[in-house]
């Protein structure tokens, strides 16, 4: 048997249509960067340029968009692999269709963040960004070089990023509590 065939074979299972969600598709499309999913004709040229892809082949970005679309709602928010996009944009570059599949990925993040699905490396950053306005904070030292080098200094804190921190703040709270108690 032809080898790339028996392997997909042995990577397929059997779905039930009572474990799909017809709704995801549509909240999916509601969320910015969602908004086009539905025009993705499954060619994979998203996949083939994927550089994540080439290191980990359980992310699959058409695959991913094509769970979306069947409702596979559990196996595609409750996993960890739709985190593991770079957010390189090469995807979106190169989709003959103009999904943004990039903003797309973003957009499934932002779903399994609200039910409580994330890396354990993302509270750590939501706190870092809520206390410094940034992931990497720059002290006296980084402004000086910055002065020096004809570029403005930066300020401290997070100015307008403040209050777009405060429903992640909430839903960590609430996934810190809700796993206390378990």
């Amino acid at each position: 048997m032809n080898e790339p065939l028996q392997e997909a074979r042995e990577g397929a299972r059997t779905v039930e249509e009572s474990s799909l969600d017809p709704t995801l598709a549509d909240e999916v499309a509601q969320e910015p960067g969602g908004e086009g999913i539905r025009k993705c004709f499954a060619c994979g040229t998203c996949t083939a340029g994927c550089p994540v892809r080439r290191f980990n082949e359980r992310f699959n970005p058409r695959r991913i968009i094509r769970m979306v679309l069947l409702g596979m709602r559990e196996e595609v928010l409750g996993e960890p692999f739709v985190w593991l996009c770079a957010t390189c944009f090469t995807c979106q570059e190169r989709c003959p269709q103009g999904v943004r599949i990039s903003d797309l990925m973003r957009a499934l993040k932002n779903l399994a963040l609200r039910r409580g699905n994330m890396p354990e490396g993302i509270p750590i950053q939501a706190r870092l960004l809520a206390e410094k306005g940034t992931l990497y904070p720059l002290d006296e030292f980084d402004n000086k070089k910055r002065v020096k080098a004809g570029l403005p200094a930066l300020p401290e804190g997070h100015g307008e990023v403040g209050p777009l921190l405060r429903e992640l703040e909430e839903i960590l709270s609430q996934k810190e509590s809700g796993s206390k108690s378990e």
